[in-house]
């Protein structure tokens, strides 16, 4: 078993293997509850965003390719952040980072529910997701640093606060959508997220580690570049213009390819990259950040289209559309506790088979109501049996990754969390700019879901490559 290292605020003590592990807590319940709660609001803001799209295109006049880069920035602002946060975490201390994601997000939904102009929220959007991706990575080295032997389990539980978020996140946002406006969505933060900064202060012990500070900045940048170049070229094929031989298609798209050179040329070769080399192609790390990107662009993309997918192709009102959110997060709750709790006997490959199998199956089931059988009932049980798919297979997607480097708790985090993400933008802003030349959306969306199907089926093969592994990490 790998070792972690020690936190200036967590003593140390052998295990039964005498290995040595960060001792639990006594306030560890608690501190998991204040780092859930950032979980938490991150979860419903998504979620409620995705849902206030056709809101947000009519009140602010815009196109619905724009309107999904309300989605897709604040995808491309976790990407950036969630590996950055995570080594910020291990150099200045999670408590930190933590804190100041808190303040960044709570300013930031304030200040998106005062503008009227979409590229103004666009933009704030994205600094709102600097908080919001950092969340994760500082949260996940917390628990690792205050939950001991059981860190691993701790760690799985996160997989339940996000659907509880699913779950509240569309009832709340229907009702203010129906009875207010989609700036409600983001006022609700504030009150929150002063919250959360209160407890953050109070509760979370401090932990830092003496290491190098040295800030990569360039390879940050280059994949800012290669992302937002990817994004940009995809958007313009939503115009009535746009073509893949036009010049704002093929301008952002070689950009980006000369960024992803660069990129993965200063993993290999830079002084201390923030995404060395071995975390993108290392042994069991390439073959898991395939998987997580395959699963982002299918299961996260998904996840955020479906309400859509719901108005346009069955004319579903939004707050029962936000229910279909709902029944999959009660299907990843369902089952996410039963895998978490039996990784250490099942091992990582077959939870990971047998939930994409069952994910895969209700992507399928979504697109093809049976005759006779109410739209809403019969979409809100295809939506479940993908959350009892991801249910099964991202707790052991998580510690998958996470086992492979346990005292880079944080950083590999991020890393799981910044492929996910990435794979998630790609989908949603090609699916976005279809749409957006379609004459019937709605079908076109079933076609868009049939193929994110598609790419789950093409993740199997891949698990059989996943370093396996049981017991604690």
């Amino acid at each position: 078993m790998s070792r972690l290292p020690p936190s200036s605020s967590v003593p140390i003590v052998e295990d039964a293997h005498d290995t040595k592990l960060p001792e639990a807590s006594p306030r560890r319940w608690l501190i998991f509850a204040v780092v859930s709660m950032a979980l938490f609001m991150s979860s419903i803001d998504h979620t409620v965003v995705a849902i206030a799209l056709p809101s947000i295109q009519a009140d602010l006049g815009t196109g619905l390719e724009w309107a999904g880069w309300t989605v897709t920035i604040y995808s491309l602002g976790a990407v950036l952040v969630m590996p950055l946060a995570g080594k910020l975490s291990d150099q200045y201390g999670r408590k930190r980072i933590f804190v100041v994601a808190a303040a960044v997000f709570t300013v930031a939904s304030l200040a998106c529910a005062l503008v009227d102009n979409i590229y103004l929220l666009v933009l704030l959007r994205g600094i709102q997701a600097i908080g919001g991706g950092a969340f994760m990575p500082a949260a996940t080295g917390i628990v690792a640093d205050n939950f001991g032997p059981n860190r691993d389990r701790a760690v799985g539980m996160f997989t339940s606060v996000f659907p509880i978020g699913g779950i509240v996140g569309p009832i709340i946002g229907g009702i203010l959508l129906t009875y207010w406006d989609w700036r409600a969505i983001f006022i609700v933060n504030v009150p929150v997220g002063i919250l959360l900064l209160v407890l953050a202060l109070l509760v979370i012990p401090e932990s830092r580690q003496p290491v190098s500070r040295r800030l990569d900045v360039y390879g940050v940048v280059l994949l800012g570049v290669l992302i937002l170049g990817v994004m940009l070229g995809v958007t313009s094929l939503g115009s009535k213009d746009g073509t893949p031989l036009s010049p704002q298609f093929i301008v952002p798209e070689a950009i980006a390819v000369v960024a992803l050179v660069l990129f993965l040329r200063h993993a290999a070769r830079g002084t201390a990259p923030f995404i060395p080399i071995r975390l993108l192609r290392g042994h069991g790390f390439g073959v898991m950040n395939v998987i997580n990107f395959l699963q982002g662009a299918a299961a996260i993309g998904f996840g955020a289209l479906v309400p859509l997918f719901a108005q346009a192709r069955f004319g579903i009102p939004i707050l029962e559309s936000g229910t279909l959110m709902t029944a999959r997060a009660i299907g990843m709750i369902c089952i996410a506790g039963v895998a978490v709790m039996t990784l250490r006997r099942t091992g990582y490959r077959l939870p990971m088979i047998v939930g994409f199998t069952v994910l895969a199956a209700g992507m399928v089931a979504i697109c093809f109501p049976p005759p006779g059988v109410s739209q809403v009932l019969w979409l809100a049980i295809a939506a479940g049996v993908t959350g009892l798919g991801m249910g099964l297979s991202i707790p052991a997607g998580n510690n998958a990754v996470l086992q492979l480097a346990p005292d880079e708790a944080a950083g590999v985090a991020g890393l799981r969390g910044m492929f996910r993400q990435s794979g998630s933008i790609i989908a949603i802003s090609i699916a976005t700019a279809v749409m957006a030349r379609s004459d019937d959306p709605g079908a076109t969306l079933s076609v868009v879901f049939l193929i994110f199907a598609g790419l789950i089926v093409l993740t199997l093969p891949l698990v059989f490559r996943v370093p396996e592994h049981k017991g604690q990490w």
